[in-house]
């Protein structure tokens, strides 16, 4: 396959909405390459995209590709082309989302347009900058873009590419006018060793798509090519899978006694946050204060001291930009209030994920005034659900309260005959308050009284159920509406 032309050739992304593909489609368009993009409903992703001038259709038909090729002709678009490139062609980028059954896709196929995955594109990107590329099972997006704000905060201007959506750059991408990419590398699909960055970033390795992958060796391949390719690979130790299979240039850990290159001491947190005391090789750098919660977001930090301080960048400056740094959306995101106790919308969506976030939210409870943890989960994806399910049962130790939904499908066929309720009956054998609703309609009525003035509620999963939210929400502001 041919290389992905960045010269001047239009790209058209089937899919465009999704976080991972507007944030490619967003850095495109801010580099004045003609892009456009469909998807199923408007949002505003696609809003965004839109302004920066992106063309958005809402259906995937066949259609669109002859609408693009028609306005690209009306722009007589070739003629500001690299006249060295090959006859002018819109290049299609797609997700693995995008099955053969799209129609749209197979337009594409049918008049030969060349078609890349999205990942093709990320690594042409990649390749054209000074990269940072952040890979591992578990915080990639945290970390990713902790080094992006700082790099910004430093005055270094990166271009960013995550899959959350950050206040400080208004969205999931930034273009910055510096050779510096911070990008966060997918290994769901295997397609992370089309990487070749200069920094390769790895935060743990742990199983986590069994839809794809067949075993843990499988995937500490993927992450083992993707080091040889990195020109300095920067990895936590404190993940024994690392620690056995990845050789790192330099390595960081919450392990006082570990032989890391970066080492967090003295942790401690508070209801608003965390603090660590910082030693590289055996020196004391000083100490970094978080707005994040969690022993899981002082070892992200590491990771981004590690990268700073190979750039060069002075410890004082860094441990700054951290300490303001708010986090990124849908990663303990404050969304607001239900009859005064607070609501958290949170991705996580793996066992391991799910345990830091609620020993995050059990240490904050006095920044909330609360008394009790509750946490909502919809599970996501039969695969992960059946493959995890003893794992997911014991993984909610510290919520006071367990409401569960059914199973989010993200697209795929049960193949095991798990549900929801299976997944609730498990979790009652470890906990002692389990509550199960098959539908999110249901979950709003009973969590608009089953919800008490001292709650902290964290919304858990990566699928739809944070959709929940603005139902209590409104319900909150009717109720506060009629009081008055």
């Amino acid at each position: 396959m041919k290389e992905i032309d960045l010269s001047g050739k239009p790209f058209h992304f089937i899919g465009i909405g999704g976080i991972g593909m507007s944030a490619l489609a967003y850095i495109l368009a801010k580099r004045d390459l003609p892009v456009s993009g469909s998807d199923l409903r408007t949002t505003h992703i696609t809003e965004r995209l839109e302004s920066v001038g992106a063309q958005i259709f809402t259906s995937q038909t066949a259609e669109n590709l002859e609408k693009i090729k028609q306005h690209h002709s009306s722009l007589n678009l070739f003629a500001h082309s690299n006249p060295k490139s090959n006859n002018y062609q819109t290049q299609v980028i797609c997700s693995t989302a995008i099955n053969d059954n799209n129609i749209e896709y197979q337009e594409a196929i049918n008049q030969g347009y060349p078609i890349y995955h999205r990942s093709d594109l990320l690594a042409a990107l990649i390749k054209d900058y000074q990269s940072i590329a952040v890979a591992g099972t578990h915080g990639k997006t945290t970390t990713s873009s902790l080094i992006g704000y700082m790099l910004l905060e430093c005055g270094l201007d990166p271009t960013v590419i995550i899959g959350g959506e950050v206040n400080a750059w208004e969205g999931n991408a930034r273009l910055g006018e510096s050779a510096y990419l911070v990008a966060e590398a997918d290994e769901s699909d295997g397609s992370l060793v089309k990487h070749h960055p200069q920094f390769g970033i790895i935060t743990n390795i742990e199983l986590d798509h069994p839809d794809h992958y067949e075993s843990l060796e499988q995937l500490v391949n993927i992450f083992q090519e993707f080091s040889a390719q990195s020109n300095t690979v920067i990895a936590c130790i404190d993940c024994p899978v690392i620690k056995e299979n990845i050789n790192a240039t330099l390595t960081y850990s919450l392990n006082s006694d570990s032989n890391a290159n970066y080492i967090a001491k003295k942790l401690t947190h508070t209801p608003y946050g965390s603090q660590a005391e910082i030693w590289e090789n055996g020196h004391l750098l000083g100490d970094i204060s978080l707005l994040l919660s969690g022993d899981h977001n002082i070892s992200n930090a590491l990771a981004t001291i590690a990268v700073g301080r190979k750039l060069g960048l002075d410890f004082n400056i860094i441990a700054q930009a951290l300490s303001t740094f708010e986090g990124a959306k849908r990663r303990f995101e404050h969304r607001g209030t239900y009859q005064g106790g607070t609501l958290i919308d949170d991705y996580a969506h793996h066992p391991s994920e799910i345990r830091c976030t609620l020993q995050a939210g059990r240490a904050r409870l006095p920044q909330y005034n609360a008394k009790r943890l509750v946490a909502i989960f919809q599970p996501h994806r039969y695969s992960r659900t059946a493959t995890f399910l003893e794992e997911f049962a014991q993984c909610f130790a510290e919520a006071d309260v367990v409401i569960l939904t059914d199973i989010y499908s993200a697209g795929e066929t049960n193949t095991t005959g798990i549900d929801g309720k299976k997944v609730a009956e498990t979790l009652k054998k470890y906990h002692p308050k389990v509550y199960y609703h098959d539908n999110l309609s249901t979950i709003t009525a009973f969590l608009a009284d089953f919800l008490e003035t001292q709650d902290l509620t964290l919304f858990l999963g990566a699928g739809n159920l944070n959709q929940t939210i603005p139902q209590l929400l409104k319900l909150n502001h009717e109720s506060l509406a009629q009081a008055a």
